[in-house]
Order: C-alpha cells, then sequence, then structure tokens
C-alpha cells in the first residue's frame, strides 16, 4: 500500500505528509472540526501550497482511500478470475490483510467519524468494495450462518486493526492472529457448503 496511513509523516513526499498530517488532525479533532488552515499550519506551510495538492479536505481524505482501495480493487479483480475454492479465499485474506498493514489509523478515522462517512463519496465507495470483497468469500446460496461467517472474517480484520492497538505485541503478530481469525471463519462457511453438497 503507497499510503501506509499508519505511519509518521516523512520528510521529502509533500503529498504523503499531508495526508498524515491531515489524519492525524481528523483523528483529533474529528473530520468537520478540522479545516485546510489548521492542516497547513500543522505543516508548517502555506495555504497555497496545500491547494496544490489537495483543492478540499474531501479530497486528501479521496486520496487516502485511493490509496488503500488500488490494491483491493486489484485483489477483487484477481479474485474473480480464481476458482471459488478454499485456497483461493485463503489467498484472498491474506492479501487483504497485507493490504491492511499499516490502515490502523485510517480505520480508527472511519469508526470515529462514522457519520461524515455516510454522507462522503468516499464511505460509499468504500462500503461498495467491501460487498464485492465479501461476494468473492461467500457462496450466494450458502446458508445464512456461512454468510455471516464471512462478514464477520472481514469485519474481524477492520475491527482488529484499532481493537489491538492498545495491547501489548509486535504489529506483525497482531496482523497474523487477526488474519489466524478471520480465515478460520472462512474455513469453517467453506466447510459447511462442502457438507451441504454430500
Amino acid at each position: 500500500m503507497s499510503s501506509n496511513a499508519g505511519a509518521r509523516p516523512r520528510r521529502g513526499n509533500t503529498r504523503q505528509r499531508i495526508q498524515d498530517v491531515a489524519l492525524e488532525l481528523f483523528a483529533e479533532r474529528g473530520y468537520e472540526k478540522t479545516s485546510l488552515r489548521e492542516i497547513a499550519e500543522r505543516l508548517e506551510v502555506t495555504k497555497a501550497a496545500l491547494y496544490y495538492h489537495f483543492k478540499t479536505k474531501e479530497d486528501i481524505l479521496d486520496s487516502l482511500f485511493e490509496d488503500l482501495t488500488l490494491p483491493i480493487d486489484e485483489l477483487i479483480e484477481w479474485a474473480g478470475e480464481q476458482p471459488r475454492t478454499l485456497e483461493t479465499k485463503k489467498e484472498i485474506l491474506r492479501r487483504y490483510s497485507e493490504a491492511l498493514a499499516g490502515a490502523e489509523r485510517l480505520f480508527r478515522f472511519m469508526q470515529e467519524n462514522q457519520a461524515t462517512m455516510r454522507e462522503l463519496r468516499t464511505g460509499e465507495d468504500f462500503k461498495a468494495r467491501m460487498l464485492r470483497l465479501l461476494d468473492v468469500l461467500r457462496e450466494p446460496d450458502a446458508p445464512l450462518t456461512d454468510q455471516v461467517r464471512c462478514f464477520s472474517a472481514l469485519f474481524s480484520m477492520h475491527a482488529g486493526l484499532f481493537a489491538l492497538k492498545d495491547v501489548e505485541g509486535d504489529p506483525e503478530e497482531k496482523r497474523r492472529a487477526i488474519l489466524e481469525v478471520a480465515t478460520d471463519l472462512v474455513t469453517q462457511a467453506h466447510a459447511g457448503r462442502e457438507t451441504d453438497a454430500q
């Protein structure tokens, strides 16, 4: 993921620094209460310099989600060309887990700004992607409990990003633990499908 939305601001990449500082302010103050002027002040640049890269707060937010959703779109496209096997579904989860690495702050933003996310096009676009990703994990004719397992697998991957942020441990170890839980859920759903087919 090119954004690395969980990283501290870096020198040299102005677009990246703007994204990082904006996300930091959105998390601290809320999206609605953060102005472009405050973002420019935190960056110690003029508003004109900020406008060169982004005209609005929504442009900044859109760019953060574009950086996250590009690998998700590629994953959904890849998954659509694969057989609907358990191995494919495990690989989808593994790749999705990698795409989410470093996106803790972005998911925290979504959690803390749910009303804003519902109002912005970005929120609707992200929701649509999640439904498409869910469709490649679950079988359309699966029992409701197995569909819930697939939904819960994705939800646990998202919720785990901020739910475990204050838990002691290595971030990579946490990511693997979240992936293991999500994989177990999808494996149960897939096993239920095979049992029904017999």
